[in-house]
C-alpha cells in the first residue's frame, strides 16, 4: 500500500517512454487542464508565475501539442472577432482595414459581428458568437467597448480582448485610448478664434461615451474662451447622416441661427451641410461646419470638411497588434499604451465669422 500511495502522490506520468499528454503537464505543474490550455493558447488571463510553471512542465516532459487537434479544439488560433455597433459604415470599414493590416501574415482571419447595444438579447448574442467561433480574441470599438457586461462575459469565456475607447476603461494591455476630449476642445478653440460666438453642437447618442467626452471637451473649451453653450444650440444626434440633416434644419430654423456648427462625427457634419443647402444657404459663407473623425469622405465633399482627425485605421491596427502580442512572445502587461492624439485638420468648411 505504501508503494501505491507513493505512486499516486507522484505528479509525474507513471509510464516511462509514454508520450506526454496535457493531463501529464497539468499534474506536473499542479494546475488544471484548463490552465494548461490557456498557456498553450497564449491567453493573457494567466498569472506569470503560473505560466512559467506550466511552461517548465511542458519543457521537462517534452510535451508537444498536436496542431491538428489544437486547431479543432481551439479555433482561437485562426479567428479574431470585431464586435461593433457603430452606425457609421465608413468608420467600420476603416477599422476593419486597420485590423486586417495587423493580421496579414499571421495566419489569423477576421470575422465581424455587428450588433445593437440596445437589444435585449445583446449579451446572449455575443456569447453565442464567441462560443460558436471559438475566437482567438475580440476587438471592440466604441460603444461596445464601453459595456462592462460584455467585458465580464469575455472574461468568463476566457476570451482575450482589446477595447478602443475615448478614455481608459481597463488595464493598459487591453486598451487603445483615443483621447477624444483633446480633439473636441481643439475644434472649439478653432471656431472661437475665427470669431464665431453663436456656435452650436450636435452630439451623438447618450449610450456612446465618446459623445459625452467629445461634448465635454467642446463645451469646456468654449467656456475657457468665455462663450457659453446655449441650450438652444445643443442638440442630440445619432451619429448618422440623417440625424445631421434633422439637426441642421432645427438649428437653422431658430430666430438667431448659429454661424458655426460642430458635430461629433463626420456623417452628421455632412448631414448639416445638406440641410444648409436645402435652405438655400451658401457654404461656408453663411455657415461654418466642423466634424469629427476625419473619415476619407471629409476631403471629398464640398466645401472640404474641417474635421478632427482620429486615425481610425491605425486604431484598428494598434488593437489587433495588442491582441496578437502573446503570439510573438510579448507579455501583454509589458506593452505601452499606444499614443493616439486627435488633431484638427483645417480645410474650407469653416471660415471667419462676418
Amino acid at each position: 500500500m505504501g508503494g501505491a500511495a507513493l505512486a499516486q502522490d507522484d505528479p509525474r506520468p507513471a509510464k516511462a517512454g509514454k508520450r506526454a499528454t496535457i493531463n501529464d503537464v497539468a499534474r506536473v505543474a499542479q494546475v488544471s487542464k484548463k490552465t494548461v490550455s490557456r498557456v498553450i493558447n497564449k491567453s493573457p488571463f494567466v498569472r506569470e508565475n503560473t505560466r512559467e510553471r506550466v511552461e517548465a512542465a511542458i519543457l521537462e516532459l517534452g510535451f508537444t501539442p498536436d496542431p491538428q487537434a489544437r486547431g479543432l479544439a481551439f479555433r482561437r488560433s485562426f479567428l479574431v472577432g470585431l464586435i461593433y455597433d457603430n452606425p457609421s459604415p465608413t468608420y467600420v470599414v476603416n477599422m476593419q482595414q486597420g485590423v486586417l493590416d495587423a493580421l496579414r501574415g499571421s495566419g489569423l482571419e477576421l470575422v465581424v459581428h455587428p450588433c445593437n447595444r440596445n437589444s435585449d438579447t445583446l449579451i446572449e448574442d455575443i456569447r453565442g458568437f464567441v462560443e460558436r467561433q471559438r475566437l482567438f480574441g475580440v476587438i471592440m470599438p466604441p460603444s461596445i467597448s464601453e459595456d462592462e457586461r460584455i467585458i465580464s462575459l469575455l472574461r468568463d469565456l476566457d476570451c482575450a480582448y482589446v477595447r478602443i475607447a475615448s478614455v481608459a476603461l481597463d488595464e493598459p494591455q487591453a486598451m487603445v485610448v483615443t483621447n477624444d476630449w483633446i480633439g473636441a476642445a481643439e475644434a472649439a478653440r478653432h471656431l472661437a478664434d475665427l470669431g464665431h460666438r453663436r456656435i452650436a453642437l450636435v452630439r451623438g447618442p447618450d449610450l456612446f461615451r465618446s459623445s459625452q467626452v467629445r461634448g465635454k471637451g467642446f463645451s469646456d473649451a468654449l467656456a475657457e474662451r468665455g462663450i457659453p453653450l446655449d441650450p438652444a444650440y445643443d442638440l442630440k444626434g445619432a451619429y448618422t447622416f440623417e440625424s445631421g440633416v434633422d439637426a441642421g434644419h432645427a438649428l437653422l430654423s431658430l430666430p438667431a441661427p448659429p454661424t458655426a456648427i460642430f458635430t461629433l462625427n463626420d456623417d452628421m457634419a455632412i448631414g448639416v451641410m445638406q440641410a444648409a443647402r436645402d435652405r438655400g444657404l451658401e457654404l461656408p459663407r453663411d455657415l461654418s461646419v466642423v466634424g469629427f473623425d476625419d473619415l476619407p469622405m471629409a476631403a471629398r465633399v464640398w466645401p472640404n470638411l474641417t474635421s478632427v482627425r482620429l486615425p481610425v485605421r491605425d486604431m484598428g491596427r494598434m488593437a489587433a497588434e495588442k491582441l496578437l502580442a502573446p503570439m510573438h512572445g510579448v507579455d501583454p502587461a509589458a506593452l505601452k499604451q499606444p499614443e493616439v492624439r486627435p488633431a484638427l485638420v483645417i480645410r474650407r468648411s469653416a471660415i471667419p465669422a462676418e
